[in-house]
């Protein structure tokens, strides 16, 4: 893209392009600090994935969870997702990130944030930590954006902030040095707009709404509860200028979503399935498109049902199957579902299904008939046999065998994308030669989910390290430009 001269009142300092969880903090971290800056944002909103997320922060050692006499370090933070992560992040962004967390919480309470009363907790369903260390508001993500909109607006009024939505980055200026960048090209109510600055922050989140990039990087197909701007535009204009990624098949998707009734490839997250044990113990067994069982359905961990959903069901697509006696018993099987619900969705809704036969159940899902009868003819012996050979499953009340059967389609979803722009550990965008641009960053999910959870779901992982690194990248960029 040939570079224009740019008006001086379109010169700024710092250009965050996002107005999320990344974006909004490093903008006005950016404004506090003096810095004439620009924060651009592709939707007609603010809040990108705060209008989606449940805005979970971990920290060890902020001032409520002292308060609440609970001990806790660092060390133990760290000892914690290595733990969990089996090493498959990357320490050094993770390492800033906590050590940096306590005090963005601090910032926040000083801030006026609405913590829920109930925290700081001990988060479960993925593996916990071993104290309680997390935060949210009252409203998830939307308490988070309330505090970051009063904050930002406090930064307009004075001057050092500008923020323009409904103005989607298109393309970057770049410069006479292979790594630096002078400037972008905005959208900005349809008109193209020529924006240069000092330094340039890129916090346009990930791509787990965009179903060809997902494909063609994180090697699935994709069905997701992401935000709608979730499109990637930031990595891919940031690979035309040579950026490498980071976070390759890393990718661990959320455990089971029914399909959303009106709009393919993507779920209801109001109605979610209940396929955690601790919530919920599994009269149902889990198949896929052969009809074959791949997990223990009573396996504690959902990591484990995830990771052995990536391992064994390429398309990550599978049904729980169960009986008229499961769907009473069971309860619930969806989030606010009774069990005449279910019974009332069935054949209606998508995604759930009810017949007579296993024949006739097979034939309306797609199911391999004979995969299927097999599978319920084993699962129904060792169910008699109180032992289930194959996967270990414990807990198996009863057989599968009460007219009518019922399936309900599931799918693995995306919550957010695991791999995202390589960044060094000052969050400088680094290129494909090992080079690293001097006034490019990447923050939040940009980065990609991989680098603070690596190969697994970690209780506020994705918020914490958005918050932390916004602000400071804000500061190093303070630091340099005067």
């Amino acid at each position: 893209m040939t570079a224009k001269p740019a008006a001086a009142e379109n010169d700024f300092d710092v250009i965050v392009v996002g107005a999320g969880n990344a974006g909004l903090p490093c903008a006005i971290e950016a404004g506090s600090l003096g810095l004439k800056t620009l924060l651009i944002e592709k939707d007609t909103r603010i809040g990108g994935c705060l209008h989606t997320t449940g805005g979970h922060i971990s920290a060890a050692g902020a001032r409520r969870q002292i308060q609440a006499g609970i001990t806790d370090s660092v060390q133990w933070h760290r000892e914690d997702i290595e733990s969990i992560t089996k090493g498959t992040h990357r320490a050094d962004i993770v390492d800033v990130s906590i050590e940096h967390a306590a005090d963005a919480v601090d910032w926040l309470d000083d801030n006026g944030f609405r913590f829920a009363p109930e925290t700081p907790r001990i988060i479960y369903g993925h593996p916990p930590y071993r104290v309680a260390r997390t935060y949210y508001g009252p409203d998830g993500g939307l308490s988070l954006l309330e505090t970051f909109t009063a904050m930002l607006d406090k930064q307009v009024a004075a001057g050092h902030v500008e923020v323009w939505t409904d103005a989607p980055l298109i393309g970057f200026l770049p410069s006479s040095s292979p790594t630096s960048v002078q400037g972008i090209e905005v959208l900005k109510r349809g008109v193209e707009t020529t924006v240069t600055a000092k330094a340039i922050v890129l916090a346009t989140g990930g791509f787990a709404a965009d179903a060809e990039l997902f494909a063609q990087i994180e090697g699935f197909p994709l069905v997701s509860a992401a935000h709608p701007s979730d499109t990637g535009d930031g990595l891919v204009l940031a690979r035309e200028m040579g950026a490498a990624l980071q976070g390759e098949n890393k990718f661990l998707p959320t455990f089971g979503g029914l399909p959303h009734p009106t709009t393919p490839g993507r779920v209801q997250w109001e109605d979610r399935p209940v396929l955690t044990t601790p919530e919920r113990a599994p009269w149902e067994i889990y198949v896929n498109a052969q009809g074959q069982r791949w997990v223990a359905e009573d396996a504690e961990s959902i990591d484990t049902k995830e990771r052995a959903l990536v391992a064994q069901v390429p398309d990550l697509t599978f049904w729980t199957v169960f009986d008229d006696q499961g769907r009473q018993e069971s309860v619930p099987m969806v989030v606010n579902w009774k069990p005449e619900d279910i019974d009332a969705k069935a054949n209606v809704r998508a995604g759930v299904y009810r017949a007579n036969t296993i024949a006739e159940l097979a034939a309306m899902t797609g199911i391999d008939a004979q995969g299927l009868a097999n599978t319920i003819e084993q699962y129904n012996t060792a169910v008699a046999n109180g032992n289930d050979p194959e996967f270990g499953r414990e807990y198996l009340p009863a057989p599968i065998a009460q007219a009518p059967l019922y399936a309900m389609k599931n799918h693995g979803i995306a919550l957010l994308s695991y791999a995202g722009i390589d960044v060094d550990v000052s969050a400088r965008v680094r290129r494909e030669d090992g080079t690293v641009f001097s006034n490019l960053f990447a923050i939040g999910e940009a980065m990609g989910g991989a680098a603070t959870h690596g190969h697994a779901i970690l209780s506020g992982m994705t918020c914490t390290p958005a918050i932390v690194y916004g602000r400071l990248v804000a500061r190093d960029i303070a630091a340099n430009v005067r």
